[in-house]
């Protein structure tokens, strides 16, 4: 299969009012040729630098390390053991990835510290500016993510200098980098990884998690249904029991706060000719008898004030007792009035003594405090409306039929979309195999139905492959060989980022188990993706090392006090012919290998 690109304009863009578009003639192995087309946005045309500079102290083997990053296709190469990976790993972290419990700060260290800058679109300025992570971001076009891990293992989270959490990292991180790590082509070999990377690419996602909602809410319905089924007898016999014991607290019908109210009535009934007594005789030493207290402190005022006349002095002992006066008369009224209403009334007081009786038998027979009755009544009407729901069966299957159909119209409308893009992502694999030394090879996204359906829709999703022409599509995980499952990996990556929008991709090492010219397409594939992105990639193999437009290397030393340090060292031309040579010829670098080395760099 053959893929030409060709370019051409069409009105309705954004440059000089045209928008330039690549197209593909595409030969699939069947016969058939495919032409495709993807718009070129002006955003491509002009690649940007978005992951500016990465700070990292005491991380694993790295005392202290800061890269600027540019634009383009940056490769880091080095000796196996020297730390290439580790830089991916202390990235990872700024973007919300987990820490391990220990292994993370350098030996002898407190803490490990890794900041990395980026560029902002308008998409993070704007997710900042709603998590208030802004920290005048927008005024000066970058974010600063930071993660502090100690030596026990806790750590600690900032963005633009603010504290934040693991989810917000992850959050703003999947808007800058996609990461593509070294063991990416042995998780194919599971198919929930397969479904995962087919429903991602495709931008299903979405769909596919509530898909997964209505099959749990659909199982929950119908397991509701089967326990109504299953437990009718058991189910009955609760319900006959809540519906005795509701006609026992019906049939008194306890009222909020009446056992308190009822307590009080019950004393001052049955207190009533003392309340009586004592009333009246108070009533007697204020009012009624010869030399009554009002009447005496009446005649101490009036006395009071014909000497006030003669001396202002006593106005204050007058301004005292007016007050009591009125006082002692409103409280004679009162105790009147309350008089006029005490009465024994033994028929009032042994019907409250029966209610107070059938209140504490009824407590004592449910096994509860008196108090409560009132709010156990409410209760139990609750319960027995939830049992009365529990064994509505008509109401039960109808709920499930409801959540059945709700399941199979979002399952349908995934499956009809994945159908689609089964397509799409099969021919374009298809075509990436052939580039990758598997002439005539072939990729297919097979749907599986399932009879019944399942959490992730009405199929499963199996990546078939045919490594050779005439050799019939089999299940990947059981026929691709190693170094054609890092190549399908491989296409699978550069395709999914190609459809993502994320503007920093890193590759660490996918291109294991490559070599010879394979090598050399794989290299030009990432260079070709770092024109309109950033593209950073840890390898291992000089024909992918020398399309890089920046080159790193990762090497490790040891100090004087014994301990290994990692470094990493951007390279100018002389220096790159001599990385270069090394991953040609290893510890024997030679002047062939030089000459090598330089006519890669120089093609």
């Amino acid at each position: 299969m053959r893929t030409t690109p060709s370019e051409s304009h069409r009105p309705g863009g954004t440059i000089s009012g045209t928008r330039l578009w690549r197209r593909y003639a595409t030969r699939h192995p069947r016969g058939y040729v495919v032409v495709t087309r993807q718009p070129i946005s002006a955003a491509s045309l002009f690649p940007q630098k978005m992951l500016r500079h990465l700070s990292i102290r005491d991380f694993v083997i790295v005392a202290a390390l800061d890269i600027e990053f540019d634009a383009g296709f940056s490769v880091f190469s080095g000796e196996t053991g020297a730390g290439k990976s580790i830089l991916v790993d202390a990235l990872a972290l700024t973007l919300g990835a987990r820490a391990d419990a220990g292994g993370v700060v350098r030996t002898g260290q407190q803490r490990a510290d890794i900041t990395a800058e980026f560029a902002t679109s308008a998409q993070t300025e704007h997710w900042l500016a709603e998590q208030a992570l802004d920290g005048g971001a927008a005024d000066h076009g970058s974010v600063l993510l930071r993660r502090a891990i100690d030596a026990g293992g806790r750590s600690r989270a900032f963005i633009n200098g603010m504290p934040a959490t693991l989810t917000q990292l992850r959050e703003i991180g999947e808007m800058l980098v996609d990461i593509h790590g070294q063991h990416a082509h042995q998780l194919l070999m599971r198919a929930d990884a397969q479904r995962d990377l087919f429903d991602t690419h495709s931008g299903l996602s979405a769909t596919s998690a509530a898909v997964a909602l209505a099959w749990r809410v659909w199982r929950e319905a119908s397991a509701a249904t089967q326990a109504a089924h299953s437990r009718e007898r058991e189910l009955q016999l609760e319900r006959e029991r809540l519906a005795w014991q509701l006609s026992e607290l019906d049939k008194l019908a306890p009222q909020a706060g009446e056992w308190e109210e009822i307590n009080a009535e019950h004393r001052r009934l049955s207190h009533a000719a003392s309340l009586i007594d004592g009333v009246q005789a108070s009533l007697d030493v204020l009012t009624e008898t010869d030399g009554a207290v009002i009447e005496q402190v009446s005649a101490v005022i009036t006395r009071l004030r014909s000497l006030a006349d003669i001396d202002q002095g006593l106005t204050d002992v007058l301004a005292a007792l007016e007050p009591a006066e009125i006082q002692l008369q409103e409280a004679a009224y009162s105790l009147s009035h309350y008089v006029q209403k005490l009465d024994l009334d033994p028929a009032r007081l042994s019907a409250v003594e029966a209610r107070l009786d059938a209140l504490h038998s009824t407590a004592r027979k449910f096994r509860l405090q008196a108090e409560s009755l009132p709010a156990e009544l409410e209760a139990r009407h609750q319960q027995l409306a939830a049992l009365d729901a529990a064994t509505d069966l008509a109401a039960l299957q109808a709920a499930e039929q409801r959540a059945q159909a709700e399941y199979l119209k979002l399952a349908q409308q995934l499956s009809i979309a994945r159908h689609g893009a089964a397509r799409a992502l099969g021919c374009a694999v298809t075509i990436g195999m052939q580039e990758l030394a598997m002439a005539g090879g072939s990729f297919e996204v097979a749907l599986v139905p399932l009879e019944a359906g399942g959490a992730h829709g009405l199929e499963q999703v199996e990546f078939r492959v045919a490594g050779h022409a005439g050799v019939p599509l089999r299940p990947l995980a059981k026929t691709a060989s190693g170094g054609e499952l890092a190549r399908i990996s491989l296409a699978l990556s550069v395709i999914a980022s190609t459809a993502s929008p994320t503007p920093t991709l890193i590759f660490d090492e996918v291109d294991s188990g490559i070599g010879g010219g394979v090598a050399e397409v794989v290299g030009r594939l990432l260079q070709q993706l770092g024109h309109n992105r950033q593209v950073l990639c840890v390898t291992h193999l000089p024909q992918v090392a020398a399309r890089g437009d920046q080159h790193y290397r990762v090497a490790k030393a040891t100090q004087d006090d014994g301990q290994t340090v990692s470094s990493v060292t951007p390279l100018d031309k002389p220096n790159r012919v001599e990385e270069v040579a090394r991953m040609l010829g290893g510890l024997a670098i030679t002047a062939t290998t030089r000459k090598h080395a330089k006519e890669m760099l120089n093609a």
